[in-house]
């Protein structure tokens, strides 16, 4: 992927504040250990649930049950949501990915994908990969990726935001 077009809002920014720089905005979707996804319900309604995921290839992936509310609301509307940063006021950075979710099959990609959740979390999520899901000691999963076509980061203590443009 190559770099995004990266902007300042200064309509919602300090005098001061610059653009995050995109490599700064990475950082925190590598190594954030909770994101917040955001779908639709067939019905309309919004649908938000916590979740782990990795960011790998640049792209975030996240795995659900097949019965899941967000797995059903995906099927109808693959529009997603992934938000992550922290809940303080003024200090960190808050990141917000908008995409597609697209289910991966891919065994070769699972494998990759297993790995780095089990690297990410020292161990404590460890998948296999099998029939193209994820298989563990409580099921299965389905595995989706979104691509970023927009990420918004929102800095605090000199408040910025900043548009990253796929």
């Amino acid at each position: 992927m190559s770099e995004p077009a990266t902007a300042l809002d200064s309509r919602f920014s300090d005098p001061e504040a610059q653009a995050t720089d995109w490599r700064e905005t990475k950082r925190v979707l590598e190594n954030a250990q909770l994101f917040w996804i955001s779908t639709v319900r067939t019905d309309g309604r919004p649908h938000v649930s916590p979740l782990v995921a990795v960011w790998l290839d640049d792209a975030v992936y996240f795995t659900t049950g097949e019965t899941e509310q967000k797995a059903r609301n995906l099927r109808a509307n693959a529009n997603v949501i992934l938000t992550t940063g922290c809940s303080t006021w003024d200090d960190g950075l808050d990141v917000v990915v908008e995409g597609a979710a697209v289910q991966v099959e891919d065994e070769s990609l699972l494998r990759r994908l297993a790995d780095a959740w089990t690297h990410k979390w020292d161990g404590q999520w460890r998948y296999e990969v099998r029939d193209g899901r994820f298989r563990h000691s409580g099921g299965e999963a389905i595995v989706f990726k979104v691509a970023p076509i927009k990420v918004l980061a929102f800095g605090k203590g000199t408040f910025s935001h900043t548009r990253h443009q796929f």
